[in-house]
């Protein structure tokens, strides 16, 4: 048994209700307090409460544990020294049987080792006896339970991205994508034309590969060929084929990639950057079916599925003379429309976990996930490179990891230094459900509140701390948890233990 909670204030300054550990949805957080000090415990049961929670009370190790295996537990708040089993073994059986539980312990006899152990075992906070403010617990508590909603919702995130992969490549749960899903269902068994247009790096080619593969063309080819990289004449080459000795350096003939293509599909990506005269040639290929070597005097039959895509308004180049309007309406049979990233935010979850799966096996065994955290700060991003550059962030992220997670600090500077959950109107959160768009904006609101609390307080940290009604400590950690810096700006790093900021 340790030291008496007689110092436990009844009565903690400020507002708990501030720090009130209660959810997004409102439903409060559910606490196991496990102590043999009968009266320490009835102090921070009531406590707790008091601050919103559901408590529940219980005065032996083995009985805690015991208690701790109903799924109703979020957060487990138990003192070190007890008999029959001490915190640290209590610690290391709860991980074990439910690691998504998050574990306070406390402690009247703190050493170093001790708390080094605790937390090496997996303890979300090591708290020192008597307990000054219940403000501190409180909050300690609320950020344990939003740590164990967050990897749920990862969880749920990964058991909704194993049903997705089943659809290609493609990945998404907003309902755009769906509807892009829908779109690829209904239009895949024909021949039709398609034209998918979006933005670069959002995923067109996966479109195309998506409706091949699942179109009766499927055993065939699938060709791809990138428009805007070649000149007017090899790209003239590539797609047509040449004779012998039609220009210089053609000394053999050649077939081109629509006869390469042959009884599957050609993929035309970037048409909109296809030269007018080159686009007069698909046009014949289009109407007729039939392709003309270049230098050659007669046509050759190809039986070939033709998808376009740009990454320009094809509709606006028609207008502008910049592209044939013929030829425009001849590849916009079915129109596709990808959208961005940034307004599919609901989707970068799932993505990040996929290109997790895709990528850590390959760049780092050890990795077990991404911590919430990172894909708070991930969701946060507006992702102008869209999915192209999410993947590329996520697979530098699990090169940098050390941990089994990759963690905030992982993530490249201009993601990481985005908080979780950055400044957000009310508009652009109606596609979430109501729960984890209240969090979202809650955490805006913190966010914003720690940048403004250390710049008042022209970045030391101590009197910010004070100011917030949070001991330093903790104070430092919100900051490290959301990307600010002692400056009060978003530089996404831990202010660290500078004199000058004390």
């Amino acid at each position: 048994m340790e030291s008496p909670g007689e110092h436990l204030d009844p009565d903690p300054s400020g507002d708990p209700g501030a720090a009130a550990p209660g959810d997004a949805a409102g439903t409060a957080v559910r606490v196991l307090a496990i102590d043999d000090d009968e009266a320490f415990l009835r102090a921070i049961t009531r406590l707790l409460t008091r601050a919103g929670c559901e408590v529940i009370p219980v005065g032996d190790a083995v009985e805690g544990l015991v208690a701790a295996a109903e799924p109703a537990v979020d957060v487990v708040l138990s003192d070190i020294q007890m008999p029959n089993l001490s915190g640290l073994d209590l610690l290391r059986e709860v991980k074990a049987r439910r690691p998504e539980v998050e574990v306070v312990l406390m402690t009247g006899h703190a050493t170093v080792d001790a708390a080094v152990a605790a937390m090496k075992a997996g303890a979300y906070e090591y708290l020192t006896k008597p307990l000054d403010h219940v403000d501190r617990v409180a909050l300690i508590v609320k950020r344990a339970a939003e740590r164990k909603r967050l990897r749920e919702q990862a969880s749920r995130l990964q058991e909704l991205l194993d049903v997705r992969e089943g659809f290609e490549e493609l990945v998404g749960r907003s309902a755009r994508m769906i509807e892009v899903f829908r779109m690829v269902e209904a239009v895949a068994g024909s021949d039709a034309t398609v034209l998918i247009q979006g933005e670069s790096g959002t995923g067109k080619e996966l479109v195309a590969r998506a409706l091949h593969r699942r179109g009766p063309r499927a055993e065939g080819p699938f060709v791809a060929v990138n428009c805007s990289a070649l000149t007017e004449t090899l790209l003239d080459s590539e797609l047509f084929g040449h004779v012998k000795g039609a220009f210089t350096g053609a000394f053999a003939s050649r077939r081109g990639l629509f006869e390469a293509a042959g009884g599957g599909t050609i993929f035309l990506d970037e048409v909109g950057d296809m030269p007018l005269a080159t686009q007069a040639r698909l046009l014949r290929v289009l109407q007729e079916g039939e392709v003309k070597r270049v230098g050659a005097e007669t046509t050759t039959h190809v039986d070939v599925r033709v998808i376009a895509a740009s990454n320009v308004d094809l509709d606006r180049a028609r207008s502008r003379g910049r592209f044939r309007e013929d030829l425009f309406y001849r590849l916009n049979v079915v129109a596709i429309h990808l959208p961005p990233l940034r307004d599919r935010p609901e989707d970068v979850a799932p993505l990040a976990l996929h290109f997790f799966r895709k990528h850590a096996p390959r760049t780092n065994a050890a990795l077990e996930g991404i911590s919430a955290e990172a894909l708070e700060a991930l969701a946060a991003h507006d992702w102008p490179g869209n999915v192209r550059e999410l993947e590329n962030a996520v697979q530098r992220a699990a090169v940098m990891a050390r941990g089994k997670e990759i963690a905030l600090g992982d993530l490249p500077p201009f993601v990481a230094s985005r908080a979780p959950a950055a400044e957000v109107e009310p508009a652009s959160l109606a596609h979430l459900p109501l729960a984890e768009a209240k969090r979202l904006a809650v955490g805006a609101f913190e966010r914003r509140y720690l940048a403004n609390v250390l710049r008042r307080e022209q970045g030391n940290i101590s009197r910010a701390a004070a100011r917030a009604g949070v001991d330093r400590a903790n104070f430092r950690r919100l900051l490290k948890q959301y990307g600010v810096s002692a400056q009060g700006d978003a530089a996404g790093v831990d202010p660290g233990d500078d004199p000058s900021q004390e």
